[in-house]
């Protein structure tokens, strides 16, 4: 199935994983819109494509600039949100507003246009504490934080358009994602640490946290795989990378990446509210779609540090 003159719409195309699908799709010769009111996504992250694309500055808030984006889109990518878990737990309304509302506006912008499929990014944030490890997409869905329920809600509002409506629309369940031009969370901010102090190294929680951690270009060639696929029509599936670690493995592998052998670790015991401890995905579902990762931790922290250091 061919995207090659399409025009393909990415709302938070500016953002870190969305800009990635982004430069996807330039590559397979889609005309693509990219719909992004810059709160957390930057123009910078498009400069590679920037003559490349439709720009609209805008927020999926507003149902007459989503209307408009989605105008003539055969398909549409939904990144736009609030993915920040503390911000959530501040401000739940930011997250309602912009992450199920806005999801809204999308859905219902795409059911008058005719758009042959709506992808939405979601989260392992939905499944909640885990009551079963590594965690299917039959999971109990029961978030325990404002960001998780948020996103919840878009996915849901997705899959029952799709029961009720014919509606064709696939729901992507993202674990932990990282590599370049990602501007926060748990390997971003170790870096950005240690590069402050190399000799000491703060951590929050315990260490025993476990992620499951996906390389950037293997979650967008993933988004557009299954956008691709009919058979993942009205279907939710989980993105890792297939080798969850705790996060004092993850430091270790860290310093050995930077070369650190005399860095001093302490663990705060406490995160932040809204934190799952275990986030461990199966992934089986995806990759008998044909989707593996290319990228192991060790090769993407490597590509990482070669991103973020000067």
């Amino acid at each position: 199935m061919s995207i090659h003159g399409d025009r393909i719409l990415v709302t938070g195309g500016a953002g870190f994983i969305g800009s990635h699908l982004v430069d996807l799709l330039v590559d397979a010769g889609a005309r693509v819109r990219v719909l992004d009111d810059l709160s957390a996504g930057k123009l910078d992250n498009l400069k590679e494509v920037r003559g490349d694309i439709e720009f609209i500055n805008g927020s999926i808030r507003d149902a007459g600039t989503v209307n408009n984006a989605v105008a003539g889109c055969r398909l549409v990518f939904n990144f736009a949100a609030n993915a920040d878990v503390p911000r959530s737990v501040e401000h739940p309304d930011l997250d309602f507003f912009t992450n199920s509302v806005g999801a809204y506006n999308v859905l219902a912008a795409a059911r008058k246009h005719g758009v042959e499929r709506t992808l939405q990014a979601s989260t392992a944030a939905v499944y909640g504490e885990p009551v079963y490890t590594p965690m299917d997409e039959g999971h109990p869905l029961r978030p325990i934080s404002p960001y998780g329920a948020s996103k919840l809600g878009a996915e849901s509002l997705g899959l029952a358009w799709h029961h009720t409506y014919e509606f064709s629309f696939t729901a992507v369940r993202i674990f932990n994602t990282y590599g370049p031009r990602q501007p926060r969370y748990v390997i971003h901010d170790l870096f950005r640490k240690l590069q402050r102090n190399p000799r000491q190294l703060e951590v929050l929680g315990t260490g025993e946290q476990v992620r499951d951690y996906c390389y950037v270009s293997d979650t967008a060639g993933a988004f557009l795989a299954l956008a691709l696929n009919p058979k993942a029509d009205g279907q939710a599936y989980n993105i890792a990378g297939g080798q969850p670690v705790s996060i004092r493995e993850l430091v270790a592998m860290i310093l050995d990446t930077l070369g650190y052998t005399n860095t001093e670790v302490t663990y705060t015991g406490k995160s932040w509210p809204g934190d799952i401890t275990r986030l461990v995905a199966d992934i089986t579902k995806i990759t008998a779609q044909g989707f593996a990762p290319r990228i192991n931790l060790s090769e993407g922290l490597l590509r990482f540090a070669d991103w973020i250091q000067p």
